[in-house]
Order: C-alpha cells, then structure tokens, then sequence
C-alpha cells in the first residue's frame, strides 16, 4: 500500500469514528430526555397523590394545632423579647424579614433556622429578630400584629414558629380571629384578653407597615431575606440557601 492510499485508508477511519461519536451522543441525548420526562411524570404523579390524600385533612389553616410540643422544645431556655429570639447582650443581629403567609418562610423556619438556633443563637453569639414585611395579601397585617403582641409577652417566636408549622394555604382566607386566638392559646401567651387587645391596636398595625417599608428600603423583594449586623459590618444577605451560610455570615459580622 503506497503512502498515499494509507493515508486515505486512516482520514476514512477518522470520518467513521467521527460519525461514531456524533450517533453515541445523539443517543445518549436521548436517553437523557426519556429518563427526564419520565422523571418529570413521577413527579407529577407524586404530587397529585399527595395532594389528593392532604386534600381537605385539615392538616394547616385549623385550629387543630401541629407541632406545639416541639416548637416549645427547640425554643426553651432561649430569652426572648419581643420578637427578638437569643440573649440581648449578643454582639451580632440577625434580622429575618418575613411574611407569616410565606410558604418558603414555613420551609425556612422549619428546615434552616432551628440549627441557627440551635448554634449561635444558644451559644449567645447572635440574636434573631423577626420584622414583619407583607407581601402575599392583607391577611399578613393582622397576622403579623398578633405576632408582635404575643411578642410584649415574651411568647413572639413561640407564636411565629407555631403559625408557621399550622400555615395554611395562602390567600385562602384562614387568617381568622378563631386561628389566630389558637396561635395564641398553643404559644402560651399568659394573658390572651391583653393580647387580643393589643394585636388590633394602631401601634401594632402601625409597626407592621413600618417595618414592610424597611424591608423595601434595604431592596427586598421577597420573603425570607435576612440582614446581619455586628462589630464585623452589616451584609444584606436576601435568602439564604442554607443554614451554613447564615453561619458564615454570623462569624463574619461578629
């Protein structure tokens, strides 16, 4: 075989394996897409069911109360003011602007703040405090001014956890007086005849609106989003992806 033929005989084979790769990952690509949409299908399915079996359980939004015993435990022994959650004297402040509404704020205090608690917060190397900023319908008003006056009895973060693990569906119309008096009951606030008094007063309402207009200042759009100060600085670190971070933030403003 002369040198030209050989090397015809080795461009052929290089066109060959070329093609070949093109064919593997054009089937690869394939098999990507069916196992994505048959993810996709699994999923829907899943969501379906589950929304079929919770359908009408009365499991968020009653006045059936989930989750009051554990709330209770994770929140002992830690002081509180108002609804600012961890020792006064604390040199950082971690500031949660949120709406008792919000979904994503349920999944938050759920899910990533109870390590935070249970971390800096118990170690009284930070302070949590809870500023209202309403954002999902007018219900969040009220909401939010009940949480402050179960706050002027040392029972804010109790109310705010228990309505969070209780929410119901937003928007729907479940923020009544009858819910939110068993807020009240399941946090223990001591004196509910004050506390019934003072959630629609002008000045708890007031600062519900006050402190929405501070979330919009620091260039919030959504909730939760979280400030943290401290001898270190102060960051607007918006919403977080995990407990982790809110951490790192703590150390740095420390």
């Amino acid at each position: 075989m002369s040198g030209k033929q050989e090397r015809e005989r080795r461009r052929q084979e290089r066109i060959r394996a070329q093609a070949q790769a093109k064919e593997d990952e054009r089937r690869r690509r394939r098999i990507q897409l069916l196992s994505a949409a048959a993810f996709v299908g699994i999923v829907v399915v899943v969501i379906f069911v589950v929304a079929v079996s919770q359908g009408g359980s009365g499991s968020g939004g009653d006045t059936n109360l989930e989750d009051v015993g554990l709330v209770e435990e994770q929140l002992a022994g830690i002081p509180q003011h108002g609804t600012v959650l961890g020792d006064p004297s604390a040199k950082v402040r971690l500031i949660e602007f949120g709406d008792l509404q919000c979904p994503i704020c349920k999944a938050f205090s759920e899910e990533v703040l109870p390590s935070v608690i249970a971390g800096s917060v118990s170690r009284g190397e930070a302070k949590i405090d809870f500023r209202n900023f309403t954002i999902i319908s007018e219900q969040s008003i009220p909401a939010g001014a009940a949480a402050l006056a179960a706050g002027e009895q040392g029972r804010g973060w109790n109310f705010i956890d228990i309505f969070y693990r209780n929410q119901g569906e937003e928007r729907s119309g479940y923020v009544t007086d009858s819910f939110l008096t068993s807020i009240a009951k399941g946090a223990k606030v001591p004196d509910l005849k004050r506390w019934n008094r003072e959630r629609k007063s002008q000045r708890l309402l007031g600062e519900v609106e006050r402190t929405t207009h501070e979330a919009e200042a620091h260039g919030f759009e959504g909730t939760p989003s979280f400030f943290v100060e401290g001898p270190g600085g102060s960051e607007s670190l918006g919403t977080p992806e995990s407990a982790e971070e809110l951490e790192v933030a703590i150390q740095e403003a420390e």
